[in-house]
């Protein structure tokens, strides 16, 4: 009797920490979407994007955000020396100059400085240099370490930020919803219209066919991408969305295979009803079979819509303007344009395009769920 609730138990655990595993990539990209960019890779590596706050150069106000640098000991100088503000010890200054490092005469160098702070023997350990957020103190100041403090404050503000620096970006939603709005209507028409001749009328051949469109999903896409791009050139579709949709309206063998098994569950008795009240074959499949099949087309749309959102390639190999870019496309786009990556603003811009997603499938899990399990059950 003990058994049993220690092995739900135990299941329950293993797929606690399965989905934790499977969280913990979309975890780090919302992490990092809402740090500053020398927080994303920082050693060690943070989860809790924070803000470092310092008192004032002038003493007296509310503390303001600094990026801290180096740890400071005593006796230290800050001065500015060649343009630039350092620490360094305090003999190293005499009579407004910086004694250096010896040149390649071995000679000790001599550069004007000005000192901008002293730390005395006197003060307490450590103390940090930090560089003002913004204001007129850019250069660097140290102040106790002490008084330094990190605080959670999540950036918000990198997710406006990246739609602003992407440019395009409600042109390339706009094009996505586009691309997505007639590729699950072509999908979910086309393999409906082919799953119902499969599963409801009866023709010679109609298994034999139907194992031969199943063999067609062990064809790889890379195997018939080049002939598929040259009939779309000689069609002259190449910077077009039609080599995107088009092709949706040619139900595919998963998609197929799913709505036939779900159809195959529906008594023919219903069928048969309607025929003998004079309806068309047609006219069961849209008024009959349809309504009833509602959960599995759902499954069959949600999928089509995740796979064109998410389509990187199609668009990569058929789009040449920038004003036809989708989401997925603009988003890389996005990352080579600079000459170093923002990632913050990199991973702001992944989570809003992701998060369309994930609220659809929260909204719908109910249908998705029951248009798989209901699959391929007999009624």
């Amino acid at each position: 009797m003990i058994v049993r609730p220690l092995q739900r138990l135990l299941l329950y655990a293993l797929l606690t920490l399965g989905a934790a595993v499977f969280l913990l990539p979309l975890a780090w990209m919302v992490s990092t979407a809402l740090k500053p960019i020398d927080q994303t890779l920082s050693m060690p590596p943070t989860w809790i994007p924070t803000r470092t706050f310092a008192p004032a150069a002038d003493g007296g106000g509310a503390p303001v955000e600094v990026r801290r640098g180096e740890t400071v000991t005593a006796p230290s100088l800050l001065v500015e020396a060649a343009g630039s503000r350092r620490v360094v010890p305090a003999d190293a200054v005499r009579d407004g100059r910086l004694v250096e490092a010896p040149g390649p005469d071995g000679t000790p160098r001599a550069v004007p400085a000005s000192v901008l702070q002293a730390i005395p023997a006197t003060a307490a350990a450590p103390w940090a240099l930090v560089t003002d957020v913004g204001g007129e103190a850019r250069g660097g100041r140290a102040v106790p370490a002490a008084a330094v403090v990190r605080r959670a404050s999540p950036r918000w503000e990198n997710f406006g930020q990246s739609i602003r620096k992407m440019q395009c970006f409600p042109r390339y939603l706009a094009n996505t919803l586009l691309l997505c709005l007639l590729t699950v209507a072509g999908t979910v028409l086309s393999s409906a219209l082919a799953a119902y001749g499969f599963s409801r009328i009866q023709w010679r051949g109609r298994n034999s066919l139907f194992l031969l469109a199943l063999a067609t999903m062990m064809v790889p896409f890379p195997v018939v991408m080049v002939p598929v791009y040259c009939l779309f050139r000689w069609l002259g579709w190449i910077g077009t969305f039609q080599p995107l949709w088009v092709g949706s309206f040619c139900a595919g063998a998963f998609n197929v295979f799913l709505l036939r098994q779900f159809f195959l569950t529906i008594p023919r008795d219903l069928s048969e009803a309607a025929r003998m009240d004079g309806c068309s074959e047609f006219r069961i499949f849209w008024q009959v079979v349809l309504p009833l099949s509602r959960p599995a087309l759902m499954v069959v749309g949600l999928f089509q819509f995740m796979g064109t959102w998410n389509d990187f390639l199609g668009p990569l190999i058929y789009l040449t303007k920038q004003k036809d870019f989708t989401l997925a496309l603009g988003l890389q786009f996005f990352q080579s344009q600079h000459g170093g990556t923002e990632w913050h603003y990199l991973m702001a811009a992944s989570t809003i395009i992701a998060l369309p997603i994930v609220v659809l499938f929260f909204f719908a899990q109910r249908t998705f769920i029951e248009g798989i399990s209901m699959t391929g059950i007999k009624a």
